[in-house]
């Protein structure tokens, strides 16, 4: 009788064995973790198993088992504590921290003035100032990432990203909150817009909308672009660069550790390369990357700006006697109506390199089209330095540019639809 009413015995929480009860626990998020503490007493041990917050830590937090025994705490702590400090950027945190990481692992050996220029971060007591200075709500993911790092001292090179031409050079400093508080735009064809960047040469910045406003979506990122036909100063037009901060950086930072930007001269030059770009005519290569400056481009009137920079080398396995030197270029430029222009000329940007074995030139030229897009293709004419009359040419692939998304100005839609209707 004895073992039948054990074996009748109701199944409580109490009863069930340990180990498939944690089993349970570890799929359970952080939030309902916490609240199995105020179900029982069993629970609240339970759910206080240090192994349990190790992935918690290491999802949200990005806490490595190194820090963790820099640190001499157990796992629930270090959730708990981080939760205190920064817990309101939880849904931001982690892509954010991964983001910088990634950035100053991969630029240290290759930039380190740009990592030493880094600040440290705000404290959120700054961050509620900026807040109240300006009258508006910082996004929550701007805040996390200054959290981080407070931005950078207004240094060259610019960890934004550089560009340079013959006669016009930029690169972009990423402003510290206070800077960047100070720079808040109200007025008329920028209300409620926070610069993130600013080149010291050119004055250009790229603003967050920290409110929704004259046709602009909360916390899209963009760079102005003022509307040169219209009288009204509040015209302003915009090439949208993010749709939000986390956006907008985190994209930014997966084209430079990823190598899609490179590194010249201690800078981040925003070069876009497509890996299907690329000819090769017997010995010699010749890959084209690209690049759209908002600064020197207008929606109104239609004219987008690109710079490009080439790259031609010869095999090191070539024989020497393959050494030759570059006489003229042929351009076939097509924009996106399909209308063509065809350009030759004498060398490339006054010179006529000599390429031999192993030997790489690069140069920088531009174009401008009247369409938001369109592409260019063509080849070189080279010489033998052997044999001076023998002369051939190498393909240049065909490569596009293509302008960011832009948005037009409300004033001028407004302006527009009022003369429309006069």
């Amino acid at each position: 009788m004895a073992a039948m009413d054990t074996e009748s015995a109701p199944l409580t929480l109490e009863s069930l064995p340990t180990d498939p009860l944690l089993l349970i626990l570890s799929f359970l998020d952080y939030r309902d973790l916490i609240n199995c503490c105020y179900v029982s007493r069993r629970l609240s041990q339970l759910s206080s198993h240090d192994p349990l917050w190790r992935r918690h830590c290491k999802k949200y937090w990005l806490i490595s088992e190194e820090e963790k025994t820099q640190k001499n705490q157990c796992w629930k702590s270090l959730f708990i504590d981080t939760y205190s400090d920064v817990g309101r950027y939880i849904d931001h945190y982690a892509a954010i921290k991964k983001a910088w990481d990634d950035l100053k692992k991969y630029l240290e050996p290759r930039c380190p003035r740009m990592v030493l220029s880094l600040k440290e971060g705000a404290r959120e007591e700054d961050l509620d100032a900026v807040e109240a200075q300006i009258g508006c709500k910082l996004p929550d993911d701007y805040r996390c990432s200054y959290r981080i790092h407070n931005g950078q001292k207004l240094v060259v090179p610019g960890l934004l990203g550089s560009m340079a031409l013959s006669n016009h050079y930029r690169s972009e400093d990423l402003l510290d909150v206070d800077t960047a508080a100070g720079g808040f735009q109200q007025r008329q064809g920028l209300k409620s817009c926070l610069p993130l960047t600013f080149c010291i040469h050119t004055g250009l910045s790229q603003y967050i909308a920290v409110e929704a406003a004259e046709g602009r979506n909360k916390n899209e990122v963009f760079y102005q672009c003022p509307d040169q036909m219209a009288r009204n100063p509040a015209a302003i037009d915009m090439f949208i660069i993010g749709a939000t901060f986390t956006d907008w950086f985190t994209s930014y930072v997966n084209s430079v550790v990823s190598g899609g930007f490179p590194i010249i001269r201690d800078q981040i030059f925003r070069y876009v390369h497509d890996p299907e770009c690329v000819a090769t005519t017997g010995d010699i290569t010749v890959s084209v990357s690209t690049s759209f400056l908002p600064e020197l481009s207008s929606v109104h009137p239609p004219h987008y700006f690109f710079t490009y920079r080439i790259r031609i080398e010869m095999s090191k396995d070539a024989l020497p006697e393959k050494a030759c030197q570059l006489d003229s270029r042929y351009w076939r430029i097509t924009n996106a109506k399909g209308d063509v222009e065809e350009v030759q000329g004498p060398g490339v940007v006054g010179e006529f390199p000599i390429i031999s074995p192993g030997r790489v030139y690069e140069y920088t030229s531009c174009t401008t089209f009247s369409t938001t897009s369109g592409y260019m293709e063509g080849y070189y004419t080279f010489h033998f330095l052997y044999f001076k009359d023998k002369i051939f040419n190498v393909a240049i692939p065909r490569f596009h540019m293509a302008c960011p998304t832009f948005r037009v100005s409300i004033a001028r839609l407004i302006i527009n639809n009022h003369t429309t209707w006069i």
